[in-house]
């Protein structure tokens, strides 16, 4: 197992700008602003040949009881229990603070090893800047700037420093899942369920998800990686810089993800926004599977009425497997994972040549294409062109004259014979080259040229 390094310290030390230093991206949302980061947020990094990983926290406050700031605590010190290190981050430029020493003091009592860790430091003495941290018994501090990068490679090899060389275990070729939909729909109540476990902080208030968290796990021996995500608001509802940066982290986990479950909530009706977040899914040719929460509460009429709204506004995803839920009292979950590896199986098919272009010919044969103009337009073979979603190329000629009418139809015939459920499917038409269009004639030999000449004077004496 790789070692885990947990960030830990009060709001605004610079714990996810140190996050994204360890782990070398941009993962995790940075500003200056205290409380941003509220969930444990994953992220993989390397020093040498020792891979770890990385877990940011929010702001640590172990004296609040309730609230956000509770439920934030609460998720830190699961973190904490979680932990091969504790980093534990303070500002080398505000000094030692009462909030410090009451967070030092939860760290001890829970036995964990700690590094404690000066940051902005840049520019400063390092013995001056240290010297009032060593009041918290917490051993030598290590000076950095997660800002400017400054001693970084030096804190991974501090961090890891007594563990072993380790085996990546967790492959990468699984299902990556992003859960997806308006704030408050019960995206983060889903992800707890299936993994047992209060792993993201589950709110009654919407926007309480920031930003886009990734948790790897396994079930049944599959291996998967759900991606938790902030709620998408219509864009003139979008305010805050911070729910700004969060839609940009949610649209991108749609992008990195090979299944989009998207949550309606079954207590408010289909809006224009659940259609807009659909359509985005649609465009980036993401696999898709639907879940309807909170369908416990409903009577026959409710849920009648959000079936009809589910037909009439969301037509147009009838490939994508439909489901209802209750991701806070687990009904109906269990089919959810099934139909999220129907999907993956078919958004990453390996569709091969020679069938496709049977099922081609033979769907000409039943419905050939109408005509454009004077002629026909004439398919000849079809082969793969990419996957996630699935692209079948189709050669021939005259093809951009074939109606979008036409290739919805070859599109529902690949799905049915191929069973590629959940996903898109696209149709793309490439003409072939005619090697001659370009090619002038070559000129007459002198005996072609002679034999010409000869015929035009016959021509003459007997047509006069």
């Amino acid at each position: 197992m790789k070692p885990t390094l947990v960030l830990v310290g009060r709001p605004n030390v610079g714990k996810s700008t140190l996050f994204n230093r360890l782990t070398r991206t941009r993962d995790a949302i940075v500003a200056d602003i205290p409380g941003l980061t509220r969930d444990r947020h994953y992220g993989a990094g390397r020093v040498g040949d020792k891979p770890y990983l990385v877990m940011d926290t929010g702001g640590f406050e172990p004296v609040i009881k309730e609230g956000i700031l509770h439920a934030m605590a609460k998720q830190t010190i699961q973190a904490i229990d979680e932990a091969d290190r504790v980093l534990f981050i303070v500002d080398g430029r505000q000094g030692l603070t009462a909030h410090d020493k009451i967070i030092a003091e939860q760290l001890r009592k829970s036995g964990q090893k700690i590094l404690l860790v000066v940051n902005k430091t840049e520019g400063m003495a390092t013995a001056v800047v240290t010297a009032e941290f060593f009041e918290l018994g917490l051993g030598d501090p290590c000076a950095v700037s997660a800002m400017h990068g400054d001693n970084i490679n030096e804190l991974a090899d501090l961090a890891l420093a007594d563990f072993p060389e380790v085996v990546e275990e967790f492959s990468s070729n699984h299902p990556k899942i992003a859960i997806v939909g308006r704030p408050n729909v019960g995206k983060s109540t889903l992800i707890n369920t299936l993994l047992g476990e209060e792993r993201v902080i589950a709110f009654d208030q919407p926007g309480t998800t920031r930003d886009s968290i990734y948790v790897d796990f396994t079930h049944k021996d599959k291996q998967y990686t759900l991606i938790d995500t902030a709620g998408l608001r219509r864009r003139g509802q979008v305010h805050e810089t911070i729910e700004k940066f969060s839609a940009i982290k949610t649209l991108q986990a749609i992008e990195d993800a090979n299944v989009v479950v998207l949550i309606l909530d079954a207590k408010n009706e289909i809006s224009d926004q659940d259609a807009h977040i659909a359509g985005f899914i649609l465009e980036m040719g993401r696999a898709l599977v639907i879940a309807v929460n909170k369908w416990d509460g409903l009577d026959e009429y409710q849920r009648a009425t959000i079936k009809s709204d589910l037909s009439r506004k969301l037509a147009f995803l009838s490939f994508a497997q439909l489901h209802y839920i209750s991701a806070l009292h687990g009904t109906g979950i269990k089919k959810l994972l099934p139909s999220i590896d129907i999907a993956y199986a078919a958004a990453m098919a390996d569709l091969p040549t020679p069938k496709l272009t049977r099922v081609l010919i033979a769907a000409v044969e039943k419905h050939p294409p109408p005509r454009g103009g004077m002629s026909r337009p004439k398919m000849r073979y079809a082969h793969q062109g990419g996957s996630n979603p699935p692209l079948i190329i189709i050669h021939g000629s005259m093809l951009n004259h074939v109606p979008e009418t036409y290739r919805r139809y070859l599109e529902n015939t690949f799905r049915e014979i191929f069973k590629l459920w959940s996903t898109p499917l696209r149709v793309d038409f490439k003409i072939g080259h005619n090697p001659y269009a370009d090619k002038k004639p070559a000129p007459p030999t002198e005996a072609e040229a002679r034999r010409a000449h000869s015929r035009r004077r016959r021509n003459r004496k007997k047509y006069g």
